[in-house]
């Protein structure tokens, strides 16, 4: 059992996570039929019947046809995650790794930005929500699987069972199917007799401590022109973010009563009058 890293499995750490950081934020088209065989492979992994695919160009495009059905599906977005991934955890966890040391790994795979996943049902921040608004968040954030949780998942057992040469026979065709997933689709929504894939973005842009940022134009753009808006890892309403900084006026402050936004408009303003 594993309890401690050589310096040389420790000097693999940062090729894995790069590895894995590109795919999480890969801007490429997904290749459908690779994105199709994954999802098929691993509903047939956990012992599921082959679900109908449904492609979509964004996560939005996805959620919005949700909410068109008479009735939403099932909620079982976990059944990969928890089915596949957590079978493959316990075979680590339990046989190979000491569980200190395969949480440590998870901290130093685990990717800093979050804030990728900012309000996929198109609803802009401000400081008071609907129960309605609040009930369709929160059910975009149960059923959506997130391509950067996936890759994240992913990029550590990886490295266990390539890096440190951990067998993975107990579940190999499980693991093969979840990182063929995390490569090949984007977000995705999981349920037992349907599966949603969503394209990734064409756009991603950060600021140098990898948060979504961009001025003057999205921080997150679809194929379908969906946008999400942020400045220095905070959402901006599409009437702030299209409009680049150095063009912000101060007598918005006066109608903006959301506090974050107020304050990240009095950082931009500031900034570019100082």
């Amino acid at each position: 059992m594993i309890d401690k890293l050589t310096p040389e499995q420790e000097a693999l750490i940062p090729v894995y996570r790069e590895k894995w950081r590109a795919i999480a934020l890969s801007t490429e088209p997904i290749d459908r039929e690779k994105a199709a065989d994954a999802v098929k492979a691993i509903y047939a992994a956990i012992g599921k019947q082959e679900p109908k695919i449904v492609f979509f160009d964004s996560p939005y495009a996805a959620y919005q046809n949700l909410l068109l059905l008479d009735r939403l599906p099932s909620s079982r977005s976990g059944l990969i995650r928890y089915k596949v991934y957590k079978e493959i955890e316990i075979t680590f966890v339990v046989s190979k790794l000491k569980i200190r040391l395969w949480y440590d790994i998870g901290n130093l795979f685990r990717i800093k930005y979050k804030s990728y996943f900012m309000s996929y049902t198109g609803n802009e921040p401000r400081s008071e929500w609907t129960e309605e608004e609040e009930e369709r968040e929160g059910y975009i954030s149960l059923v959506m699987i997130r391509q950067e949780d996936l890759a994240e998942e992913a990029s550590r057992i990886d490295y266990c069972i390539s890096g440190l040469s951990i067998s993975c026979k107990e579940n190999q065709y499980k693991w093969e199917s979840y990182q063929s997933v995390a490569e090949n689709c984007g977000c995705i929504f999981a349920f037992p007799e349907i599966c949603y894939v969503c394209d990734r973005p064409r756009i991603l842009s950060f600021d140098s401590q990898q948060r979504l940022h961009a001025e003057g134009s999205p921080a997150i753009q679809f194929a379908d022109g969906f946008s999400v808006y942020a400045y220095h890892g905070v959402r901006l309403p599409e009437k702030y973010g299209k409009v680049h900084p150095q063009q912000w006026r101060s007598e918005w402050l006066l109608s903006e009563d959301n506090d974050e936004l107020r304050r990240v408009l009095i950082q931009g303003i500031g900034y570019e009058q100082s």
